[in-house]
């Protein structure tokens, strides 16, 4: 048997067992390392938003202020990838060409087994990589898979956060920069009130003034949960100020970097094709393009991996916002991808399909995606991946 027809027939096998020994041994890690950046949207953002599922007619009835809109030519209107699914159009200029450039896949159904509906809580779980029910908070995975990798040459680790996250502690010693960037509100307090002297003595004038009180109240509420959920992340505007320098840190000395990026739990005015989740996805979406062309040929086997800790509530809310959910969309970008496709286990969007008649279910459990992946980038052995995600079964999407 050629190499060649090997290595396609190894592709096909699940990896466990047997298929696991031989990858470890024929698929080695290439001689020009493999670069891995984790991008963790802290917040839980709406997955449904991002990549739409428009062949669901319960998704329209579902979401009659914020749905995003069918595929056509009309303005808001999504960007087709498959027969089912569809991109929001805040990425059309940013993420939409990788995926027509076979450089990005979307994995939906994806998730933890974590119920909770917590930030932290589900944050923590997807951090630490354990087996369900474990806590030890000294070991994150992505440490434990540096600490797998070994040497310097495969392995240089960094966090491009303010402090060091849960994912990155244990044995190796890993660095962070931070990169925080506070952006400033559309309208400050200072603005609302010139508004409102200006309609003092106006007809409206009481209506007004109520309506920036409350206005104010409602922010400060919602910003508190916000931040908190963010765990000081850098902001979406923030990244993309910042993708470039990442990408000179990555190509010149680092192969597994982390970021988190916050501003992701939109309870109230979420918006649909535009408003404040488009503003976000198209700051991040510029951002993880400005990081691809930064990489310059390096991205030819750079890996990007974006994960939030949940999805959102399938249908809208009374604030026409979501509200914490369960299951959601993993994005896999690179130019060592096998992409695009939308990757993994999916059903049919139905009341009687969704989890606990609300959410998302989850169908790809994160640690055996990223088992396979790992599996498949680094050659891992069925021990390595044991030490990285214990008690884990990799899910062999093909994915690289």
């Amino acid at each position: 048997m050629q190499r060649r027809a090997l290595l396609k027939w190894l592709g096909t096998l699940p990896l466990t067992g047997t298929a696991v020994g031989y990858a470890s041994r024929v698929l080695a890690a290439p001689a020009a390392p493999a670069k891995l950046l984790v991008v963790f949207l802290r917040g839980g953002y709406d997955a449904a938003s991002l990549l739409v599922p428009f062949g669901s007619d319960f998704y329209y009835q579902s979401r009659p202020n914020i749905a995003i809109p069918k595929p056509s030519d009309a303005p808001g209107a999504s960007l087709p990838l498959s027969s089912d699914w569809a991109l929001h159009p805040a990425l059309k200029d940013s993420i939409y060409p990788l995926f027509q450039a076979r450089q990005a896949i979307f994995v939906p159904f994806a998730g933890t087994d974590d119920l909770t509906r917590s930030h932290f809580e589900t944050q923590d779980t997807i951090e630490l990589g354990q087996a369900q029910g474990r806590r030890d908070y000294r070991s994150g995975f992505m440490n434990r898979l540096a600490a797998v990798l070994g040497g310097t040459q495969r392995s240089m680790p960094i966090s491009f956060t303010d402090q060091l996250p849960r994912i990155f502690q244990g044995s190796v010693d890993v660095p962070n920069v931070a990169l925080r960037t506070i952006g400033k509100p559309g309208l400050d307090e200072r603005q609302s009130k010139i508004i409102a002297a200006m309609y003092a003595n106006q007809p409206l004038g009481r209506q007004v003034e109520e309506g920036f009180a409350t206005r104010g109240e409602v922010m400060r509420e919602m910003a508190g949960e916000m931040e908190a959920a963010n765990r000081n992340a850098i902001n979406t505007k923030g990244f993309e100020m910042e993708a470039r320098r990442v990408a000179s840190l990555m190509k010149d000395k680092y192969q597994i970097g982390f970021i988190d990026v916050g501003g992701w739990d939109t309870h109230v005015g979420q918006g649909a094709s535009s408003g404040y989740l488009a503003g976000r996805l198209d700051e991040l979406g510029r951002g993880l393009s400005t990081f691809a062309h930064a990489m310059g040929p390096d991205w030819r086997k750079t890996v990007v991996v974006v994960v939030s800790e949940f999805g959102r509530t399938f249908r809208e809310n009374g604030n026409r916002g979501t509200d914490h959910g369960h299951g959601t969309v993993f994005w896999i970008l690179g130019g060592a991808v096998s992409g695009g496709r939308i990757a993994g286990e999916q059903i049919d969007l139905r009341a009687e399909t969704l989890f606990q008649n609300r959410d998302y279910p989850v169908l790809n459990e994160y640690r055996a995606i990223l088992a396979g992946l790992f599996a498949r980038m680094y050659g891992l052995s069925g021990q390595q991946l044991e030490s990285v995600f214990p008690g884990v079964t990799p899910k062999a999407l093909g994915l690289v």
